[in-house]
């Protein structure tokens, strides 16, 4: 039997003091938990936002598609963080991986830092830290009760692989990547009894030139010897691409100067070249990869392949199965506003005589 909900000071879609004063409009309850107006706004803000980030000039049309949803979203978040409770998910170590991995992209030293870095952007960093735990915990619910349940057959990944080859069809290309020895001369420091000048730019000379290419060639030689590529990148490269082990992405012919782009594409996967002048000075570079012209194996790409279908079977799956939810829990939305996701099958929270009767005190 379903338990009635404590409607928790909820008169008339707002949350009161006990001098009647109001604090927060109420938009929507579901179950024990509530969106308020302003929780509705910034969800809104927050979706504007993302889709001018990721349509530029298109987004107006898909402002208009979606902005009805914006409180169906959110209800669906709260329905699979209770969810989340209820299975015993609290992301808490996923929370903490997440936040150190923002503070070394940030260069910062300590959480703390990361904390006040948070604060002088306006940001709580407590909402912060409650928002990324509800994401995760999403996230988690969904892969647990929805997409560990969905199953991709044979007979769907070839006949996704037989109407999509048009669209998997991809150019010569050769993934690089790099070890630099700069020949560039290192920035001199002004003399210290004249800090005000700035000292001409120096040029490099042979004798900088020869050194630069002696240790571009041990570091080769080190490498052929068995020492991985991208740890060698990583500690000697004076490229900008050294904390990602060298990788320079992926590169179609035409893309290339024509020596590098003879000398690339002819080489095996794996393969090094010698070392090689450039302006910058000497480099060392690997095919990390070579895909051909044309459209490729099912075998090859089906890791991409079942992705496609994941996603195209885990919307209406997630669909269904929040319907499932809604229908389960007590969700009361205030006139005027509306949720996209609801079911008809929902069951509205019950009130006794009792809240009813005090709902009408407060009225008067």
């Amino acid at each position: 039997m379903k338990k009635l909900i404590p409607l928790l000071l909820l008169i008339s879609g707002a949350l009161l003091t006990a001098a009647d004063t109001v604090i927060e409009e109420i938009v929507a309850r579901i179950n024990s938990d509530i969106i308020t107006r302003s929780e509705l706004e910034r969800g809104r803000e927050q979706f504007l936002n993302e889709l001018k980030d990721r349509y530029g000039a298109q987004a107006n049309q898909k402002i208009a598609d979606r902005e009805k949803d914006v409180l169906r979203d959110l209800i669906d978040q709260q329905l699979l963080v209770q969810k989340g409770k209820e299975l015993g998910m609290t992301g808490d170590t996923e929370v903490i991986k997440r936040l150190d991995e923002m503070r070394k992209q940030m260069n910062l030293e300590s959480m703390e830092d990361l904390e006040k870095a948070a604060q002088e952007q306006g940001v709580s960093f407590e909402d912060f830290k409650q928002n990324l735990r509800n994401q995760i915990v999403t996230q988690q619910v969904i892969s647990k009760e929805v997409g560990s349940k969905l199953q991709i057959t044979e007979e769907e990944k070839s006949k996704f692989y037989e109407e999509h080859k048009a669209e998997l069809e991809r150019p010569e290309q050769v993934r690089l990547s790099e070890i630099l020895v700069s020949t560039a001369p290192k920035p001199q420091q002004p003399a210290a009894e004249n800090k005000t000048t700035e000292n001409p730019p120096a040029t490099a000379t042979e004798e900088d030139i020869a050194t630069a290419e002696q240790k571009a060639r041990e570091l080769l030689e080190s490498i052929r010897k068995g020492a991985s590529f991208e740890d060698v990148a990583k500690k000697s490269s004076d490229g900008p691409t050294a904390a990602q082990g060298g990788d320079l992405g992926y590169f179609q012919r035409g893309k290339l100067a024509k020596e590098l782009e003879d000398k690339t594409f002819a080489m095996k996967v794996g393969e090094l070249s010698d070392v090689i002048r450039t302006k910058q000075g000497f480099i060392i570079l690997k095919v990390s990869e070579h895909q051909q012209a044309g459209v490729p194996s099912l075998k090859e790409i089906e890791p991409r392949v079942m992705e496609a279908i994941y996603l195209k079977k885990l919307e209406p799956a997630l669909r269904a199965y929040l319907t499932k939810l809604r229908e389960e829990a007590y969700i009361d939305i205030k006139a005027g506003f509306v949720d996209t996701g609801a079911s008809p099958n929902q069951t509205k929270p019950v009130v006794t005589a009792a809240v009813s009767e005090d709902s009408k005190k407060k009225k008067k």
